[in-house]
């Protein structure tokens, strides 16, 4: 019996690993709401460092439980998965989200909240709504 085919089959695996992935879905995209927001403006009384510090390694925790859980369930599925027009879809809207935020560290967006990182934050908000939008697509189209 293949992986795909006992994960599939499995009465608790494959609904683990979506509780897994939801779960950390949830970590990193309600981390960064919050902290995008607080450099769209909101919430000005909270300090932006104290905020991040405490956001952005959640964040990546919830990355990390969503990229783990993610490529569990992407192996056993690998050929079906590789040609999905949402899946692919998915990828690419996760690759601009990242590299999005990669530009906004790079440029010091947490220090200089200055238009281009507000631009960058608003941009992060719609990026990964579409991820969500395409990663729930998979299971219908």
């Amino acid at each position: 019996m293949s992986y795909g085919d006992w994960l599939r089959g499995s009465l608790w695996a494959w609904p683990a690993l979506e509780v897994v992935h939801i779960a950390g879905i949830a970590l990193l995209v309600g981390s960064l709401v919050v902290l995008e927001l607080r450099v769209l403006g909101l919430a000005r009384a909270l300090p932006l460092p104290a905020l991040a510090r405490l956001a952005l390694p959640v964040s990546l925790a919830g990355f990390g439980l969503a990229a783990a859980s993610g490529l569990l369930m992407f192996a056993a599925d690998t050929d079906t998965l590789l040609v999905h027009p949402a899946f692919r879809a998915k990828m690419l809207l996760l690759m601009a989200a990242g590299l999005n935020a990669a530009l906004f560290h790079a440029r010091g967006g947490l220090v200089r909240v200055d238009a281009t990182a507000r631009l960058q934050v608003a941009g992060s908000l719609l990026l990964w709504l579409a991820v969500i939008v395409a990663g729930r697509l998979i299971a219908y189209i």
